[in-house]
């Protein structure tokens, strides 16, 4: 299994969009600051989580959610 996540920042205007084969650990690493890129940012809470079967499948998703329109629906489920 593969899953998608998005994270959103609770203290800047910033949204993390990462796929992993075990979320709730790669979570938590953003959350504790392992992760260069998204630890200015921190603390970060779920935004989405979606299961996939194929790698595939959650890679393209995940460029989905990564592009512009993606983004701009990541950012209508904030609040």
């Amino acid at each position: 299994m593969y899953f998608v996540y998005a994270i959103y920042s609770l203290n800047k205007n910033y949204i993390y969009v990462g796929i992993s084969d075990n979320p709730a650990r790669r979570i938590e690493q953003h959350n504790n600051g392992y992760n260069k890129t998204t630890r200015p940012y921190l603390p970060f809470k779920i935004l989405i989580l979606e299961k996939f079967n194929l790698r595939k499948e959650a890679r393209e998703r995940e460029k989905y959610l990564k592009s512009g329109s993606g983004k701009e629906y990541l950012k209508t489920l904030i609040n």
